[in-house]
């Protein structure tokens, strides 16, 4: 990778919900500098956050005020922000869900994705936020990811996948009640998960990503003895993939099969619906894993952890799982088609 500064992917680093850990985990990886060599980051969101973040994490920042990311230069030690004024931290306790706060957040991620739209940068990561504060705050979605896809006009599928130790979790559904979710499983949608699994992989540079599905039924369904969608439904529909040349297999029984694919033997698993996959790799590596959201013109990446009201302000929050999400964001940013050029007038 070139990684003369050019070259870089500028990505957007949002500070998440200010009531969480999101703003002391921000100034702590940008005072690090570990990411220096991995993208242009720049930081779209309040100076105020940013300010109380470094006080958390006890770190001092070189903060040089932008009007867009297209102003942006790099110099040593200098974090640039985009500060939008909209939010004041001292107004919202921290550790405790806030629907102002929420309101604010989602406000800050739209202002981010304009950006992204402008072409001004090149990916999203942004530091944890609370669904729920949001939701309450009037961005009315179940997720932040069907956010993103109404504020971007997407139209057909995407979803959320979760990245950890190399290993690429996808499901064929989401965030809906499990009762709705098995009505959701079609031999559409899993087709949908399995080439979506297939695609974000070959973006990342895994040449023929190995894909497992996972069975429905315990036992995957004990050869019938326990429900057919295996032998109607998701067998037919895998074989089916496979004919087409994504290296896919499976149904295989659910509860194994994490196992054999942290042992390497799968890059990916394609879980049925949402705890079978997320139970599986937050075990695995609770603090570690990222979620990309899939399948949206924009790349966005954010830690699989929460906002931790519990440890907030202690200045104890851990940020490796923030630092994998902006390295997975450069990773997955399509700089090529960006003509920055024209924008990027020196001022």
């Amino acid at each position: 990778m070139d990684t003369s500064q050019d070259a870089l992917p500028i990505v957007a680093l949002v500070p998440g919900d200010c009531t969480g850990i999101g703003p002391e985990q921000t100034a702590r990886i940008l005072a690090d500098g570990n990411l220096a060599n991995v993208a242009r980051l720049v930081v779209v969101g309040d100076a105020r956050v940013l300010e109380m973040g470094m006080a958390q994490a006890g770190v001092k920042l070189k903060v040089e005020h932008i009007a867009s990311p297209a102003r942006a230069s790099w110099h040593e030690g200098v974090v640039p922000l985009v500060d939008l004024g909209n939010t004041d931290p001292s107004l919202f306790p921290l550790g405790k869900a806030n629907a102002d706060s929420g309101r604010l957040t989602g406000e800050t991620l739209s202002r981010a994705i304009d950006f992204a739209r402008e072409g001004e940068v090149d990916a999203i990561t942004f530091a944890p936020l609370n669904k729920r504060a949001m939701f309450d705050g009037g961005w009315k979605f179940p997720d932040e990811h069907k956010m993103f896809a109404s504020l971007l006009g997407h139209q057909g599928y995407f979803s959320e996948m979760n990245v950890l130790d190399g290993q690429w979790m996808s499901r064929v559904t989401g965030h809906q009640s499990l009762r709705e979710a098995l009505d959701c499983i079609t031999p559409e949608s899993i087709t949908d998960a399995i080439e979506l699994a297939d695609r974000m992989m070959r973006k990342s540079g895994i040449e023929r990503p190995r894909i497992a599905v996972a069975a429905l039924n315990p036992h995957a369904g004990e050869g019938g003895l326990f429900g057919r969608d295996e032998i109607e439904m998701i067998r037919p529909t895998v074989d089916a993939v496979a004919k087409r040349g994504i290296a896919c297999s499976g149904p295989y029984p659910a509860d194994t099969v994490y196992i054999r694919a942290f042992a390497g033997e799968f890059d990916s698993v394609v879980a049925m619906y949402h705890d079978q996959g997320q139970i599986a790799t937050k075990l695995r590596g609770f603090n570690r894993g990222v979620t990309v959201t899939a399948g949206l013109d924009t790349v966005f990446t954010t830690p699989s952890h929460g906002t931790a009201f519990d440890i907030v302000g202690k200045g104890v929050a851990k940020t490796g799982a923030l630092e994998s999400a902006v390295r997975l964001a450069a990773q997955l940013a399509n700089v090529k088609t960006r003509t920055r050029e024209i924008t990027h007038a020196h001022h």
